[in-house]
């Protein structure tokens, strides 16, 4: 089988931050690193949850809304997933993503999709866990640019 392009990434080499991983037709793959690969520190699951919630809520009420595709996490607990159309900028998406994790960071109240009803594990979530996070993001995230979306060789 032909290996998959997010299996070809060094992670020895990967840090923390975003980066496109993968260009499909009008589609682009955002790779939102949180957490460094195989560093023994992952993004737990009620805090990684709770962003999951708040990061899909805010991008799909955002001004970029009818350009968001998906937003989800990785199976390693490293970092999300957001899939964008190409009419969306690099700059735009970054924006996006600072402005997510901005919100994330400052949110209080009810985690909008948390009810029973609404969502399939609704009594994991952390909060103070997701805020946390986000606000680490927020600093790897400053001053961040289009050159810096390309992964490092």
């Amino acid at each position: 089988m032909k290996k998959i392009a997010s299996f070809t990434v060094n992670h020895d080499k990967l840090e923390k931050g975003m980066y496109v991983s993968r260009i499909d037709g009008d589609a682009v793959t955002y790779d939102i690193r949180m957490k460094k690969p195989n560093g023994g520190d992952y993004l737990p699951n009620a805090a990684l949850h709770t962003i999951e919630h708040l990061f899909a809520t805010y991008a799909r009420n955002s001004a970029l809304s009818d350009s968001v595709i998906y937003v989800g996490p990785m199976g390693c607990r490293t970092g999300f997933y957001l899939i964008l159309r190409d009419a969306v900028s690099p700059a735009e998406a970054i924006s996006l993503v600072k402005d997510t994790f901005a919100f994330i960071a400052r949110f209080e109240g009810k985690i909008p999709g948390a009810e029973r009803r609404e969502c399939g594990n609704w009594l994991e979530h952390d909060l103070l866990g997701a805020r946390a996070i986000a606000e680490d993001m927020s600093k790897v995230l400053e001053g961040w640019t289009e050159e810096r979306l390309r992964y490092v060789e």
